[in-house]
């Protein structure tokens, strides 16, 4: 099995964004657990030097993702459990993705923190904002209301439910949806984003033929796409088609991503079986 470089026209992804990937795609399919002889053989085969690997992993340990833990005398780790418990909200926000519809309404957070926990203050409006959410005004946080399980999950695992009070809302302004989602949201910074990732990685697709595909290949290609696409669902969170502009660039961008996953998920995920077998071959000899 040949082992395939990452390719030119993609902006390769930090090494700890792919380790994540790495993580998050295969290694709880596998038991949660990766040596750290294999974490360096796939990463190299996307194109990320073993020193690289190496201080990556180390900061991801160092913020509580991965915990060391030996298998025997090899030497390896696994996900945390705070880890695993994003890595499954990722799951649904990333894989089961669906768009909001005026029926779902709108879930509205609303906030207030003592000044004696001003710390917390700043750890509530980074989650609100990793989760996607748009800003009304101060202390008033918006979300379409199917992310409702995401929303209340995420602040309960934080610590900072005691803060919040959390609405089901209907929208009953004068104002066109339209006005009122690009007051909460930067639509223009978004549609950019979406554009970046089309302009990235529509060349990688259409390398594909409709026939088999190379195991590593796929591999080198399919990760740092799922990585790059990671942070667009939270960018928009599902945003109802109605209250987005025309021919919103969005589309297109997850139809891409469908085909990655349609197209090179399964070799992707044969190449690192591949890898495992190898490695334990190796340690059997």
């Amino acid at each position: 099995m040949s082992t395939a470089p990452v390719r030119e026209a993609e902006s390769p992804a930090a090494p700890r964004a792919l380790i994540v990937s790495l993580f998050g795609l295969y290694a709880r399919e596998l038991g949660g657990w990766l040596s750290v002889a294999t974490i360096v053989r796939l990463m190299a085969d996307l194109g990320v030097d073993e020193q690289a690997t190496r201080s990556a992993i180390s900061r991801l340990k160092r913020r509580g993702w991965l915990d060391a833990e030996k298998d025997g005398r090899t030497a390896g780790y696994r996900v945390s459990a705070d880890a695993l418990a994003i890595l499954a909200e990722g799951d649904d926000r990333i894989f089961g993705r669906r768009r909001a519809t005026a029926d779902d309404g709108w879930l509205l957070v609303a906030f207030s923190v003592p000044e004696s926990e001003r710390d917390q203050r700043h750890r509530l409006r980074t989650t609100l904002a990793r989760l996607g959410l748009g800003t009304v005004g101060p202390g008033t946080w918006v979300a379409p209301g199917h992310l409702d399980e995401a929303v209340l999950g995420a602040l309960d695992r934080g610590g900072l439910r005691q803060f919040t009070d959390v609405f089901r809302a209907t929208h009953l302004s004068s104002r066109p949806p339209r006005d009122t989602i690009a007051a909460w949201w930067d639509l223009d910074a978004l549609q950019a984003t979406y554009a970046d990732y089309l302009r990235r990685f529509s060349a990688v697709a259409e390398r594909w033929p409709d026939g088999p595909v190379d195991d590593a290949e796929a591999f080198a290609d399919y990760v740092p796409a799922v990585t790059a696409w990671r942070r667009l669902p939270y960018l928009d969170p599902g945003l109802p088609l109605e209250a987005l502009p025309e021919d919103w660039i969005g589309l297109r961008a997850e139809a891409l991503f469908a085909r990655f996953r349609e197209h090179l998920a399964a070799p992707a995920a044969a190449h690192v079986l591949g890898a495992l077998r190898a490695r334990e071959q190796k340690m059997s000899v």
